[in-house]
């Protein structure tokens, strides 16, 4: 994925949050940031699976 394709997206969190976070990143052999990618794009199949794919093109 080419660095302008990615989009950053600004996130606040407890100091607990965040050193859990960081547990469950490290024992899964991942960076908090792929952690939470990872957690995302399971959100995502989950609700397609149940709601069929997200049309982009149509306005929320």
């Amino acid at each position: 994925m080419a660095t302008k394709d990615v989009k950053h997206i600004g996130l606040r969190v407890s100091p607990e949050v965040h050193n859990k976070l960081r547990y469950l990143a490290t024992y899964e052999g991942r960076t908090i940031n792929g952690q939470v990618q990872y957690l995302i794009l399971q959100c995502i199949r989950e609700f397609e699976k149940e709601h069929g794919p997200i049309d982009l093109e149509e306005p929320s």
